[in-house]
């Protein structure tokens, strides 16, 4: 017999118990996203399978635990490349990053800029944004994360690339 119960359906999301278990989970990532969130800490924390917990993460928020975590992440670096002089190297440490070319990468894929070049623009467009609260920046601001990183790379490459026929791919 397992421990855990298994989804049936989105009927499942209206359990107010299971939803308090994947906010718990939310939670630990918003407060740790410096940390390794693997889905089995996750699902240990909310108490659930691995499987019910990835399942029902999706379904709930939108977006899986992982898309969810690397979101914060680069939330929390535009905000320190913005609000701080920290190098850049301290900055991708400090987010949760173990290398700075997989920072790098990654935050060029999401937000279409370097570290670099994502600092110069903030900087400059700082004084107009001054009034602004920073929830409402935050928000603004939040990667598009609906379509999966190695996905947006294969489109860009796809696009990169000449066709190596003249017949149209089907």
């Amino acid at each position: 017999m397992m421990p855990f119960a298994m989804p049936s359906n989105d009927h499942d999301l209206e359990d107010p118990a299971l939803l308090r278990r994947l906010l718990r989970a939310k939670d630990r990532m918003d407060a740790s996203s410096h940390e390794d969130w693997p889905v089995k800490r996750l699902a240990a924390v909310s108490g659930v399978s691995e499987a019910h917990f990835a399942r029902s993460f999706k379904r709930a928020f939108g977006i899986p635990p992982h898309r969810y975590l690397l979101t914060r992440r680069i939330e929390q670096a535009v905000t320190l490349l913005r609000d701080t002089d920290l190098p850049i190297t301290d900055i991708a440490f400090v987010t949760g990053w173990e290398s700075l070319g997989t920072f790098g990468r990654i935050f060029r894929d999401i937000t279409g800029k370097t570290p670099g070049a994502m600092r110069t623009e903030a900087r400059a467009a700082s004084s107009a944004l001054d009034r602004v609260p920073a929830c409402v920046l935050k928000a603004a601001q939040r990667p598009d994360l609906d379509t999966a990183v190695l996905e947006k790379r294969r489109r860009a490459a796809k696009a990169t690339l000449r066709p190596s026929s003249t017949k149209e791919d089907t």
